[in-house]
Parts: structure tokens; sequence; C-alpha cells
């Protein structure tokens, strides 16, 4: 009978060591070929000054806060513009406002905005491209359902949320979507936009119980946000969380609720000045942000539970300022009370600074610094060659892209400053922004029809404000500068393309 020959003990520890050396570097190349997951949170009509960490002292922000303290905070970032539907086509495309399709909020029936066309290039179907997988929890209106703009036709492998911005108006709506199927929820049927009835207490919490449901949206919204990170824990993934929160009406659960109903001395609202009727409004805004960042904190405790954490990028935003008013309260919020705009001029609907530069934080364990802060202008165009660069795939920008990738500067490197952001919009009064390093040009008063504009005729004048040293946009210096003044002009005439969907006349003509 043959006797097996073993190898000698030194041939052994060799084949040993080899072989461990091996798995050592097979493993090592795939986790260097395994492309970072992205994970991108998109707040609702937050303002610049609603986070802790950008300088809020009566809302409680901790997660996000802890977020920017593990990370980088971009104090000079811009959304995409003034209100929902067209600052998230920035981001959603790369192009600023006078290139991108959506260009204000225009609804279409029975559900949803005007739909983005079936052939838009857009950050999930980039990124699917280079092996994605892409799941989107939220808020969308860029299309409704069966339209060309539908979420699962632009790139998402997993939808679950609201379609329409009209519907995310309610906290407890009877149904969300669920990929394009409909998904029932056991909330009865009500109007986000109703006035206390006559005869009803304000002072009496029972006044106000039929503006409740027993599931509440964004919880739910959240939930799935987790489980998609849970089954997609093995590949790499890109998960877009466009939060309906803190955009009205004011809905929060009672657990939320009690922390701030005892604290800022509130007075009934009653649904007077649009939305929903609330007892406690303040307490109200303050808990929906407060239970908001709560999740994010489960977001963040999920991820590094799975193992994700040093291949995970954060990065959190708002689609635009908020909703600004007197003390006295705008649909029963109260942004000067918070002073939810920073010290920022203005709020959504705006191209003053208040309408659309909004906190915003990148985290990567091990590759942005801690507790590190940028003052490079940057915008939402940016996110797609800068997503893109970190998927490792930056051949793969669009031409026509308008962005510049943010990595070098995320990964503390220098960066040239960027020529200029450019931003426009063809609603509320009709604004026209240009900024160049420290400068501001703005024209406001460019519409002369609706409910809004100012103008019998269009405003062509520029306001000029020197940011660095007027970031409340107080004093206009155009007349000091005229060269300047018309370089940003030259820049406005050629940035804007007319759109046949999204007329803006006052620019269209010139």
């Amino acid at each position: 009978m043959l006797k097996k020959i073993r190898p000698a003990a030194p041939l052994r520890s060799l084949l040993l060591i080899t072989l461990t050396c091996l798995l050592a570097l097979t493993a090592t190349e795939a986790g260097a070929a395994r492309k970072p997951n992205i994970i991108f949170i998109l707040a609702d009509d937050l303002g610049y000054g609603d986070v802790g960490a950008f300088g809020q002292k009566l809302i409680r922000t901790p997660n996000l806060d802890r977020m920017a303290a593990e990370g980088m905070k971009l104090t000079q970032h811009y959304a995409g513009n003034a209100v929902c539907a067209p600052s998230r086509c920035v981001l959603m495309t790369g192009k600023h406002p006078g290139h991108a399709f959506i260009r204000n909020n225009r609804e279409m029936k029975p559900e949803g905005q005007f739909p983005i066309p079936a052939d838009t290039v857009t950050l999930p179907k980039l990124l699917k491209a280079q092996g994605y997988v892409t799941g989107g929890f939220g808020k969308w209106g860029l299309g409704g359902p069966e339209s060309s703009g539908e979420q699962t036709k632009q790139g998402f492998d997993r939808w679950f949320g609201y379609n329409c911005q009209g519907v995310a108006h309610n906290y407890y709506p009877t149904s969300l979507w669920s990929d394009v199927t409909r998904y029932p929820l056991k909330n009865t049927a009500f109007s986000a936009h109703q006035k206390l009835p006559d005869g009803a207490d304000p002072k009496n919490e029972e006044s106000y119980a039929p503006y409740v449901g027993k599931e509440y949206s964004a919880d739910l919204i959240a939930e799935q946000a987790r489980e998609f990170v849970r089954a997609n824990k093995g590949k790499t993934f890109f998960l877009y969380w466009p939060t309906t929160v803190p955009h009205l009406a004011l809905q929060v659960p009672e657990d939320s609720l009690a922390e701030y109903k005892d604290k800022f001395n509130d007075q009934p609202y009653d649904g007077t000045r649009g939305y929903l009727p609330h007892r406690y409004p303040k307490a109200a805004y303050a808990a929906m942000v407060t239970r908001f960042d709560r999740e994010v904190g489960r977001m963040m405790a999920l991820v590094k539970e799975l193992g994700l954490d040093e291949n995970t990028l954060f990065v959190f935003s708002s689609d635009n300022g908020p909703l600004h008013g007197t003390h006295e309260g705008l649909a029963g919020t109260d942004s000067i009370f918070f002073n939810s705009a920073g010290g920022l001029r203005d709020g959504k609907g705006s191209l003053y600074e208040g309408g659309f530069r909004e906190p915003t934080i990148a985290r990567w364990t091990g590759r942005i610094k801690a507790g590190t802060t940028s003052e490079r202008v940057s915008g939402f165009e940016d996110w797609v060659p800068t997503l893109l660069e970190v998927a490792g795939a930056k051949a793969a920008t669009p031409k026509d892209a308008d962005g510049i990738s943010l990595l070098p500067t995320l990964l503390g490197q220098q960066q040239p400053e960027r020529p200029f952001l450019y931003r426009e919009f063809p609603a509320y009064v009709g604004y026209q922004v240009v900024r160049i390093g420290d400068w501001k040009g703005l024209r406001k008063n460019l519409l002369t029809k609706g409910a809004k504009a100012k103008a019998a005729q269009p405003d062509y004048h520029i306001e000029l404000y020197n940011l660095r040293d007027d970031v409340a946009e107080t004093t206009d210096l155009s007349a000091k500068h005229p060269e300047l003044v018309a370089k940003i002009e030259a820049i406005m005439r050629e940035q804007h393309t007319p759109s046949a969907e999204f007329p803006f006349p006052a620019l269209d003509k010139r």
C-alpha cells in the first residue's frame, strides 16, 4: 500500500505563507475594486440655520451635528433653485437652471409635476451604469405615475414614498408609492389645506385630532430606506433619501411633540394662512426636524453595524430655503423665531441667500477629514461629476453637465475657484443670479404676470453684493463697480437657454 507523502515542515510553512499572501492579496483587490456606497439625504425646505452645526439654538439635531463633526461642512453650497422641483432637477441632471429641463413647480393632473423626458440623463442612471443598485425614498416631483419622469424609468431600481409634491403636503396620506404600485396606508382621507372649523376651541388639543392618522409617512419612508441598505449590504448602492421634512403641513407624532410643546409659549395656529392648523406650531416644527434627525442617526448606526461605514459616503443638504415670514407666522411656521435662514436674506422662492444657500455636510470615514469646513462655492449641479468621480467613473460625466467635481475639496485638496455659479427662477417675482467669487449679481421682478409678480415691466437692474462683507445682502454696490456688473450681465445672457415648456419672456427675448 502506497504511503502518503507529506511535504517537509519547511515546505509546508512556505506553502502556507504563500497561500495566506495570495488570499490577502485577493481580499485587498476585491476591497479596492468595490466602489463606495453613496447615501444622499435631502431635506425639504430646511433653512441654512435649522441645523445645530450651522447655528441652530432651539432645535436639537445631534446626529446631523455628529455627521458634521465627523466630516466636512460646506458653508457656501447652493441648492439647484428656490423651490422643490427645479432644484431637484439640477441635482439629478448636473445642469444649472438655465439649461435644466424643469424650471418651476408646474403641476400635472391627476397627480405629479411636469415630467422630465424619458431620455434625460440622470444621476441614478449614470450610477446604475457603474454597477450601483439604486434606491429612492421620499419625495420625487419630476414626473407623475406612468409619465416619462416616473422614478423607475429614470434609473431607480427601488422607489418608496411620494410621487407628487402636492400629495406630500400631508404626512398622513391614504397611500404612498412602492415602485409603480400604490401602497395603501391605514389613514383616513383628509385635506392638508384647511382651517380650524368655526366654533372649535383653538386651545383644546382635541380640536386638532382630525389632522392626525395612524401611519406617519416620514417614519415609513425611513424604515424602507434602511431595509434597502440591509437588502443590498453585499452590493454597491446609491441611496437617495429626499425626505419631506420639514415641509408643511405641521404634523408630527405625539411622542416627538412632547419634547417641545411646553418650551416656546406656543399660540395656536388656526390654518388661516395656509396648510393645517396646529395647537403647538413652533413645537411641531422643531419636533419634525428632531424626529428626522433621529432617523438619520438610525441610518448611520445601521451602516456601521453592517460594517459599511468606511466604504460609505454620506451627503446631507436641503432643496431650498425655509418658508419665511413675520413673527406672526406664515402657514403656521415662524422662521424668524428659529432663525431658520441663519441670518441670510429671505427664504423659499427667493434667490437671495436665504432662498438657496443650504446647510450641507459630507462624511466619509477615513477619507474626508473630520471636523473640517470648506468655503468653496459649490452647487447641486456639482454632485453628478462628484459622485461619478467617487465611483471611479470621472470619464462618464456627461459632456453637457454644468457641475464641477467637489471630490478634491472633500479630500482636503486645493481646487481652483469656480468661474461662476448661475441661477434663474421663472416664478414668484422672477430672478436671475450670478455669483463670481465673493460677488453676487441679482436681478428680480423679471415677471410681469402671475399672482406674485410685482413689476409692470421687467426690472433689468442688477443688484451687486459682496457676500464676504455683507452676507445679509443689505448694500447694493452696483454703482461702484460697473465693470463687474457688465461681466455678470454677459454671463446672464450667455447662460440662459430658452425653454418652450417653461418660458421666461423677460430673458427669452434678450
